[in-house]
C-alpha cells in the first residue's frame, strides 16, 4: 500500500514553494539597499544623504531675530507654539540674507482650513469650523489676524 497517493502533487507544491522562496530571496537581495537594517528599520546611509542636502528651514530663533514685533504678538496668542515656517514655508535663504526677496504672504483660507476644518477626529477643545458656514465666502483675514487669531471684528 502506498503511503501517499499522488506524491507528485506534493512534490510540485514543494517545488513551487521553493521557487517562491528563491524568487523572494533574489528580489530582496536586488531591491533592498545596502546598509538597510544595520541601525534599525531604515537605510543607515540615509543619514549621510540628508546631511548633504542644503538647509531649507531656518528655525524659530532666526525669525525672532528680525521679527520681534510678531514674536511679541504671538507670545500671547494660541498660535504661539506653531513654527513660523509651518505657514510661511522654508526660509533659510531669507534668514541668512542670501536671498533679498521678501517671502510671499501665504494664502490664508486654504492654509487656515488645513488645520481648522471641521473634523470628527479632533478634540472638542481644538477650534474647528465648517468654512462655508463660518466665513460665508470671506477670507479668514476678514475677521482674524494670522499671528493672533482671536476674532477682530
Amino acid at each position: 500500500m502506498k503511503r501517499f497517493k499522488d506524491v507528485e502533487h506534493l512534490v510540485r507544491l514543494a517545488a513551487l514553494f521553493a521557487a517562491g522562496i528563491l524568487v523572494f530571496s533574489i528580489a530582496r537581495a536586488e531591491l533592498v539597499p545596502a546598509g538597510f537594517g544595520t541601525l534599525g528599520h531604515y537605510r543607515a546611509s540615509a543619514i549621510d544623504d540628508v546631511r548633504a542636502r542644503p538647509l531649507a528651514y531656518a528655525g524659530q530663533a532666526a525669525c525672532a531675530e528680525c521679527h520681534t514685533d510678531i514674536v511679541d504678538l504671538r507670545a500671547k496668542a494660541r498660535h504661539k507654539s506653531i513654527a513660523c515656517e509651518s505657514c510661511h514655508g522654508p526660509l533659510a535663504r531669507h534668514a541668512s540674507g542670501a536671498d533679498d526677496t521678501k517671502p510671499a504672504r501665504p494664502v490664508a483660507t486654504p492654509l487656515c482650513v488645513h488645520c481648522h476644518a471641521a473634523n470628527t477626529g479632533k478634540s472638542r477643545r481644538y477650534p474647528t469650523v465648517n468654512i462655508t458656514d463660518h466665513a460665508g465666502g470671506e477670507t479668514c483675514l476678514t475677521s482674524h489676524k494670522p499671528h493672533d487669531p482671536r476674532i477682530t471684528s
